[in-house]
């Protein structure tokens, strides 16, 4: 007897599918992460250095930056660069006024490049888990 539409077996591999389906999805983990405005609705400026405290960071997450970009820029540094204030050779720096960056593991370190302005608080260190 030939198989039509609607046979048993063609049900129970659809019903396979979709269970193997279901379980892919309640278990996979999403690939991207949360979003965090650097210095709240004042944005990426002065006195942003305490701005991480008190936030959890995971890899993936992305920073927004949003600034003048007349004004300021954005630099991803190390942490020589971090603590001295003065970008490494070849360090990222980003100009737009709108930047997005996504956080790798472990320490990410940002600052201000023009002149004063990561002295006076224009810097971050966020640590991503």
């Amino acid at each position: 007897m030939a198989e039509g539409r609607g046979s048993a077996s063609s049900q129970v591999m659809v019903l396979g599918l979709a269970t193997i389906m279901c379980v892919l999805t309640m278990t996979t983990q999403p690939t991207f992460g949360a979003s965090y405005t650097v210095g709240g609705a004042g944005g990426w400026t002065f006195n942003v250095v305490n701005w991480p405290n008190g936030k959890s960071f995971r890899a993936s997450d992305v920073l927004a930056f949003n600034y003048a970009s007349s004004l300021h820029n954005v630099v991803a540094v190390n942490k020589g660069g971090y603590r001295s204030c003065n970008p490494q050779s070849g360090a990222k720096v980003f100009q737009s006024g709108k930047d997005t960056i996504k956080l790798n593991k472990g320490l990410n370190y940002f600052i201000c490049s023009i002149p004063g302005h990561c002295q006076a608080g224009m810097k971050i260190a966020v640590n991503a888990a």
